[in-house]
């Protein structure tokens, strides 16, 4: 894991800057979820079988004798999120988010076991070609 540095962070902003504009003219709205989530969440929304789930997640007991996880990407969370609190019920949704995420792999040149990332979720529709998009999902990982 790494600090992000004064430099650093001023390119995150601005970056991130430039996504939330974009956004806000796109009609897409911010979702912010925890970083910690009870790791069923992303042994069912990723797949028990995936790489992610079997070896990468930074998971733990808490107190309670909870599997807990630090979030190893947003979909899984944000779809959570929606399903939670009822937003499904109030049509299409079309969010963004942004933020750390964490995967324990072996350090390689330019990925880090602490990432950030902005991603984009729509949900309740057949398909995100009619947003004009050529892709369910786009992000931006650093």
């Amino acid at each position: 894991m790494v600090d992000l540095l004064p430099d650093q962070t001023r390119r995150w902003q601005a970056v991130e800057a430039v996504a939330r504009a974009h956004f806000l003219r796109s009609g897409v709205r911010e979702i912010r979820t925890p970083l910690l989530e009870v790791t069923d969440l992303f042994a069912r929304g990723i797949g028990e079988a995936t790489d992610v789930v079997g070896k990468e997640m930074y998971s733990f007991m808490d107190r309670s004798e909870r599997s807990c996880t630090l979030r190893p990407e947003g979909t899984a969370s944000v779809v959570r999120a929606a399903v939670q609190h009822g937003l499904l019920s109030q049509g299409v949704q079309k969010l963004w988010y942004s933020g750390p995420m964490f995967r324990y792999e072996r350090p390689q040149a330019g990925r880090q076991r602490q990432f950030h990332q902005i991603g984009v979720e729509f949900l309740g529709v057949s398909s995100a070609r009619s947003f004009g998009c050529s892709q369910r999902k786009k992000f931006i990982a650093f």
